[in-house]
């Protein structure tokens, strides 16, 4: 029986991976701060991923139960929406922390138990290889290096028969799609830099992640990429057309459109 190891996996996204793997025969560790009732065949393990200590203690608890692992796929993470110039420090540093630090945690940490054909699934964002928007800057900015660290991490890990590969999400009807929204709302009440703006960009961002899909389609595309032999780097679901469409707009067209939409 194969394993995987989920981070992330009381979310909805995880969690939807985990029962799928489950119902695939597979032997699922799920790792979360938070736990879940989770069904037979996924044993849930405590960690927070961004404390070397309780990663360790993961690792522990999992190589008590298994030589080897299969995968590793990332869910963990948070989002984050706020002005670069008002947010405090603190938040700085831990979406810092949980987007891209945790990652490089659970990898450092599992290794010893991945094998040649092992594979690791990182979910990055739309947004990372694009240019990021106003005030979900910092979000874009750390799944951008979670990106380019898990390109980095595929060059290296190919010498060790390992495959590294990103899922690009776009909106997914998650708990994570609501606290966008009340970020949003927060940010609009407390920013003094960009009231008017902020109002206009709410509208926009509406609009943006009114077209979602659900956590379920989210498992089965990290499934159907795992059961691939010789899977490519990056794989995509739900990108938005009008961010496309921005992108492919010349760098001094996207700023003028930003500003001419936002500024009053």
């Amino acid at each position: 029986m194969k394993n995987v190891l989920i981070t992330g996996a009381s979310g909805g996204m995880g969690y939807a991976t985990a029962e799928l793997f489950r119902k695939e025969g597979f032997n699922v560790f799920a790792l979360d701060m938070r736990q879940r009732d989770f069904s037979d065949g996924i044993v849930y393990v405590p960690v927070d991923i961004t404390d070397e200590e309780s990663v360790k203690d993961a690792f522990s608890m999992v190589s008590d139960k298994v030589d080897t692992i299969d995968a590793i796929v990332h869910f963990a993470g948070m989002y984050m929406l706020d002005s670069l110039l008002e947010m405090d420090t603190k938040s700085f540093e831990r979406i810092f922390e949980i987007n891209v630090f945790g990652a490089f945690m659970i990898n450092k940490h599992f290794r010893p138990l991945l094998k040649n054909g092992s594979k690791i699934l990182i979910t990055t964002s739309e947004l990372a290889p694009l240019d990021p928007l106003p005030f979900t800057g910092i979000y874009a900015v750390t799944k951008a290096a979670l990106d380019k660290y898990a390109y980095s991490l595929r060059m290296e890990m190919q010498l060790l028969g390992v495959e590294v590969s990103v899922l690009r999400a776009g909106a997914v009807k998650t708990d994570m799609l609501g606290k966008s929204t009340s970020d949003l709302d927060a940010f609009c009440k407390k920013t003094e830099l960009y009231s008017c703006n902020a109002k206009r960009f709410k509208e926009i961002v509406e609009s943006v992640e009114a077209k979602c899909v659900s956590p379920e389609k989210i498992a089965k595309k990290t499934y159907a990429i795992l059961k691939k032999n010789h899977g490519k780097f990056a794989y995509t679901i739900n990108r938005n057309k009008l961010l496309l469409l921005l992108n492919a707009m010349p760098k001094r067209i996207q700023l003028f459109a930003i500003k001419k939409i936002l500024k009053k």
